[in-house]
């Protein structure tokens, strides 16, 4: 009875943990776009929030984006949502869309 007990809890923490980090990583944040650098791959980004990254206040940023592609879809002034994560190199852009 205890090793049943003990699976399943250990299947329920499994679970839930890998729950937790599917919906970090998928929480979008909207924002609305500020300046594009074709050349350098990067987007300047003003936008609310984002707990994902850890930003619990408003601000503006320059992101890199990890598809230059992206940067052709949108123009200054539209407003986005996006998902971005941390690296070494500093917050990339990992999807992008305009807002609806």
């Amino acid at each position: 009875m205890n090793r049943i007990i003990r699976i399943t809890a250990a299947l329920a923490l499994a679970v839930g943990l890998a729950t937790g980090t599917l919906a970090a990583e998928g929480a979008a944040i909207s924002g609305e776009v500020k300046k594009i650098d074709e050349g350098a791959g990067k987007i300047t980004l003003k936008h609310g929030p984002a707990k994902s990254l850890g930003m619990e206040e408003p601000m503006t940023m320059v992101y890199r984006v990890k598809d230059p592609a992206l940067l052709k879809q949108v123009k200054v002034g539209d407003k986005v949502t996006f998902e971005a994560e941390e690296g070494t190199s500093g917050y990339t852009v990992t999807k992008m869309n305009k807002a609806k």
